[in-house]
């Protein structure tokens, strides 16, 4: 008897936190809660994956990057971050609890900023991603920043945008 094969289900894109989105999520952040603002802006604005998130320590940032030694595939890579953060982090950084802690105060400060429900933690990270290939940043640099170990995870980042397509249709016609 032939076996059938399921049909091939299409990639569907990453749901992907927007700029106006995370500035939004970090205004209802409350300063206090350093763990959180601290958290969204590594995954955002360094593309962070949450695991990573809880395991950096300040021993872990450089100048102008921060050094992750275990990546999900037990690689080490290094992640560029904007000039000041080493300091704005590195003092009184607290410590994470549990990556779940981390998710659950996404899930609390993004319905406050009444984002996208379905949006996770690792939206931030999508966010990141989506950004540095509309920026034209090219493919394998964008699987080098991610820490991805094949071209062909960081493709799905290469997709058309429908929004910016329309954007781009109406601009013509």
């Amino acid at each position: 008897m032939k076996k059938t094969r399921k049909p091939h289900k299409p990639r569907k894109l990453p749901k992907c936190v927007r700029p106006e989105e995370f500035k939004q999520l970090i205004k209802v952040t409350p300063k206090k809660d350093r763990v959180a603002r601290i958290s969204f802006l590594l995954a955002y604005g360094a593309g962070m994956r949450v695991s990573e998130v809880k395991r950096c320590s300040p021993e872990h940032f450089r100048e102008n990057s921060i050094f992750i030694p275990e990546s999900k595939y037990g690689v080490e890579r290094i992640v560029p971050i904007p000039k000041g953060w080493k300091k704005e982090f590195t003092k009184d950084l607290p410590p994470i609890k549990s990556i779940r802690t981390l998710q659950r105060k996404f899930k609390k400060y993004s319905k406050l900023a009444k984002l996208n429900p379905q949006y996770s933690f690792h939206s931030l990270r999508h966010g990141f991603a989506t950004r540095l290939m509309e920026s034209g940043v090219p493919p394998n640099q964008v699987q080098v920043l991610m820490g991805h170990s094949n071209l062909a995870t960081t493709s799905i980042y290469t997709r058309a945008n429908p929004i910016d397509a329309l954007k781009n249709y109406e601009e013509l016609f």
